[in-house]
């Protein structure tokens, strides 16, 4: 299979069998705030947010969703002129806006005839049932993913990072959003401060047992400005290394079920901001360190998973080796 060339179900495998194709993201700014900033919950954000909302990659908010798409196509000359997109609503919380707004700014999205998929980065308290029937209508001209912000599912530190909504919240979010039919991406930090291996490896397997489309395994990035700095630099906190970091992906990746396509490994922190870890900069090389290091150990993703069922996993090895 051509996702196990990594040995894991990567995203650009999955969108190449998909679709025949290598499908390119443009990041958006669809320009809306968050409840964890405009007072409702907090003023601050949550403690890990630069001033950009996890949209530092962003597209410019002043320009319309089709310029924006526009842009972000032009940005490199290396791409084909029949390429195809996913228009990936990023910057802070993306339903966190009135209904008509959001349909307005997605239709426009879903309309441009390079886009493929509309991927929308939201939190799991910003779903009601106006902003789902928005969602159908949009997943009835393009394909739809949602992306949400769990991190944790351990309450000591979703209140430590200001989440601001507990964990039911979200389960109920993915029951929904499923019952619709639009596929689910939780997002992760792995790293947290005061979370360990087994705290990282519980969110992982609770978010698996729900049976999502897509995770994204985030390292955690402490950058300037924001109020994890502030933690940081008075009383410092562990920051895996590469080597600690690559075994922790490693064991992650054995306990999830190989269905589940991993739209994301390490993560990108702006140079300018990035305090700590430095190392993570080096994407590529912390992505094929990662890559040795499973062919190094022979595993795969979801070996674990296949041993604790049995004659499964000599099938599920065949099936994910197979050229």
């Amino acid at each position: 299979m051509l996702w196990m060339e990594r040995r894991y179900h990567s995203l650009d495998a999955c969108l190449k069998t998909a679709y025949g194709k290598k499908i390119y993201k443009i990041a958006l700014d669809g320009g809306m705030t968050c409840p964890n900033r405009d007072g409702t919950l907090d003023t601050r954000g949550c403690i890990f947010c630069s001033a950009q909302g996890s949209g530092d990659f962003a597209m410019n908010r002043t320009l319309s969703i089709t310029q924006q798409i526009e842009k972000g196509k032009h940005q490199s000359r290396r791409i084909a002129a029949s390429a195809s997109y996913i228009a990936y609503f990023q910057a802070f919380t993306n339903t966190y806006a009135p209904p008509d707004y959001l349909r307005s700014i997605f239709l426009e999205a879903a309309a441009h005839p390079d886009i493929a998929i509309v991927s929308i980065a939201t939190r799991p308290d910003c779903l009601d049932e106006q902003v789902l029937k928005v969602l159908c209508e949009v997943q009835k001209i393009k394909t739809v993913w949602v992306e949400l912000g769990l991190q944790t599912i351990h309450e000591q530190t979703a209140r430590f990072i200001r989440r601001g909504y507990p964990l039911c919240v979200f389960d109920q979010a993915v029951a929904n959003l499923q019952a619709a039919g639009i596929p689910v991406i939780v997002h992760t930090i792995l790293g947290l401060p005061g979370e360990t291996k087994q705290h990282i490896f519980e969110t992982v397997d609770y978010v698996c047992k729900k049976s999502i489309f897509g995770l994204k395994l985030q390292l955690l990035h402490v950058l300037k400005g924001t109020d994890l700095a502030a933690v940081y630099e008075k009383e410092p906190f562990p920051i895996y290394t590469q080597e600690e970091y690559t075994q922790l992906i490693v064991e992650l990746l054995e306990r999830i079920p190989p269905d589940i396509v991993i739209h994301r490994l390490t993560g990108d922190g702006p140079r300018d901001l990035l305090i700590e870890p430095k190392w993570s900069t080096a994407k590529m090389t912390v992505l094929n360190g990662i890559n040795r290091e499973l062919k190094r150990q022979d595993t795969w993703q979801g070996k674990g998973v296949f041993h604790e069922q049995g004659s499964a996993a000599v099938q599920t090895h065949d099936f994910i080796h197979a050229e």
